[in-house]
């Protein structure tokens, strides 16, 4: 974001946390951190999409931020001044990117708008940490399926606002109806691994 001066608006070289980051920028991660496991199925709108979100690989599961640090859901790069920028690792391919971009401006902006206060940042690797590390870190999971996200979604008015309502509820019936269908799909691993033992 850029101020009426075309500063960058997320950059502050006094920042008294060290990390060079305006109130601005605070408050925007808030927002992002917050409604992070509601805009889940905006930003990962496919069953196949959490074939990715687990455990133990390169894409985010834990909805935390940092600087140094490349496990979280949100990273801080590291260039400043007009570079500054935030980095929301989880978004898929599959995401269309226009309505990626007004879900992620509209609660990034209810976090400035309302002062929503991020919390402290997580510098060691998740992946490492056990689930009590994680619990008394405050860190929680992104929704593990794509049945989860949508009734994640559902929850969340922010969120819903930035689709509008005729986005918002035609992108939950298809969803769903995608949902369905692979619900009640056998696939070639359930076969596999039950047919015989069964």
């Amino acid at each position: 974001l850029f101020d009426a001066e075309g500063n960058n608006a997320f950059f502050d070289p006094n920042d008294p946390k060290g990390m060079q980051l305006s109130e601005t920028a605070y408050h925007f991660l808030g927002g992002l951190i917050k409604h992070a496991y509601n805009y889940t199925a905006i930003m990962n709108p496919t069953v196949n999409s959490y074939k990715r979100l687990v455990p133990g690989y390169e894409a985010p599961v834990y909805i935390a931020w940092a600087g140094r640090n490349r496990s979280p859901l949100v990273r801080v790069p590291a260039s400043r001044g007009m570079g500054t920028r935030l980095e929301l690792r989880s978004v898929d391919p599959m995401a269309n990117p226009y309505i990626a971009m007004a879900v992620l401006l509209e609660v990034g902006l209810h976090g400035i708008e309302n002062k929503i206060e991020a919390p402290a940042p997580i510098e060691e690797n998740i992946y490492i940490m056990t689930a009590e590390e994680r619990k008394e870190a405050g860190i929680t999971d992104l929704p593990s399926t794509l049945h989860n996200a949508l009734k994640a979604l559902t929850e969340d008015e922010v969120v819903r606002e930035a689709l509008g309502e005729h986005i918002y509820t035609s992108f939950l019936e298809a969803k769903r109806i995608e949902w369905a269908s692979y619900a009640t799909f056998v696939s070639q691993w359930e076969i596999d691994n039950y047919l015989d033992l069964y």
